[in-house]
């Protein structure tokens, strides 16, 4: 079968051809991809960043987000049979350490990843354990199936605490900002600003709720908030860049008694006022990883199946697996939302 594989350290990916996987384990299942997206954590190991040399052991088939078919199931399989419509958490918990036992899987101390320390699903077929496979509804497109995962991660960050009646700041607005900007939209949020650094993404940001969009290369988010605030700052803030400068203009425009979510994952230590901009405004700062397993994923059928939520904007390119290169060009470059492969 045809396979993005990292092949060896450094930079890029290859398509080769692999052998198809096999069933090995009473509960597991054979599943074919139908759609796959591109995520920036698969950005990372294709540019072989810090952060990949030193998780990443090629060669490894890349990519975890994705929909999918059935197509045969082991001895010990309960919950799907061949033809189920699926996609899967990609945090593979084990199930019986102390995190797991105390219902935070996505925190599990034995934790292995889709895509990053197992083959993935940028290819033709993978073979998953049932316990992460998630049954999708009949009514949601391969494409929009794909990325429930990542819209997990935005609904987690937004809805850390209730939104509704409350403005947002949004720092980054990727593909996963992008959702979270649609998200607080859906759940009530009275304003939403957003920063960034392309104006791609503000753009697209706009058809998704925004009301205030800043590119930061050519005015200050802070002023520009404040001002339209009246200097009074925003309620919430939503980390998704992983930038030190982004954190900072967050923790200079949410207000006194405010809380900050994030997602975003920094490249290294960050520097920040903790006694002036945390401590005395009684801040409450929330990390985010992963989804709720899988709370988190009957919020996500809910919100899509509701008709309320329209994600379709933030799916702006698909590529067949082949041309996974144009994919990851237009990512890297910021010209896109979200990339979808096709085998």
């Amino acid at each position: 079968m045809k396979a993005i594989v990292k092949e060896r350290e450094g930079k890029g990916f290859v398509l080769k051809n692999v052998d198809e996987p096999e069933i090995k384990q009473p509960d597991e299942l054979l599943i074919k991809i139908k759609a796959a997206s591109i995520c920036g954590t698969d950005v990372h190991i294709y540019d072989w960043t810090e952060w990949a040399k030193n998780r990443i052991k090629p060669p490894l088939i890349v990519g975890h987000e994705f929909s999918g078919e059935v197509v045969e199931v082991g001895s010990g399989v309960k919950r799907f049979r061949p033809g189920d419509f699926v996609s899967a958490e990609t945090h593979i918990y084990c199930g019986h350490c102390r995190m797991c036992l105390n219902g935070n899987q996505e925190l599990c101390e034995n934790l292995k990843v889709i895509g990053v320390d197992r083959d993935g699903v940028f290819t033709e077929y993978v073979v998953l354990p049932e316990r992460v496979v998630w049954k999708n509804p009949p009514d949601i497109s391969e494409e929009v199936a794909s990325i429930q995962e990542p819209l997990g991660n935005a609904l987690d960050t937004v809805l850390a605490e209730d939104i509704s009646g409350k403005s947002v700041a949004i720092v980054g607005v990727g593909p996963i900002g992008l959702m979270a900007v649609a998200l607080s939209r859906v759940l009530g949020a009275t304003k939403i600003f957003v920063s960034d650094l392309s104006d791609y993404h503000l753009n697209l940001s706009k058809k998704l709720g925004a009301d205030v969009t800043v590119n930061v290369k050519k005015e200050s988010f802070v002023e520009r908030v404040m001002d339209e605030t009246k200097g009074m700052g925003v309620d919430v803030g939503l980390e998704m860049s992983g930038s030190e400068a982004g954190l900072k203009d967050l923790l200079k425009v949410v207000s006194p008694l405010g809380r900050i979510s994030l997602l975003g994952i920094f490249d290294g230590d960050v520097k920040i006022d903790i006694t002036n901009d945390v401590v005395l405004k009684k801040l409450r700062l929330y990390g985010i990883h992963g989804r709720k397993i899988f709370g988190t994923w009957f919020k996500v059928r809910k919100l899509l199946s509701s008709g309320k939520l329209d994600i379709t904007p933030v799916i702006t390119h698909k590529f067949k697996l082949e041309d996974f290169e144009k994919g990851f060009e237009v990512m890297k470059n910021k010209e896109s939302g979200k990339v979808i492969l096709i085998p």
